[in-house]
């Protein structure tokens, strides 16, 4: 099967790398340690605190599932 088109949050998350120089799974884990649960709330720390924009912030926290945050 060649290569399959990646859909949904994960679709972000080359360019999130390359933009923000840190591996998903950091952010994953920033996200994971984080005393917020909201994804608005998590999605606003990204911004304000890590400079990422709406989408890319959003896609991170909705790609990690929130019984896991």
């Amino acid at each position: 099967m060649a290569g399959k088109t990646v859909k949904g949050p994960a679709s972000h998350f080359p360019s999130i790398e390359k933009k923000y120089g840190r591996p998903i799974a950091e952010w994953r884990e920033l996200i994971r340690s984080s005393p917020l649960t909201g994804h608005r709330e998590l999605g606003g720390r990204l911004k304000s605190e890590h400079g990422l924009g709406h989408g890319h912030a959003n896609a991170l926290v909705a790609a990690e599932p929130a019984e896991r945050r």
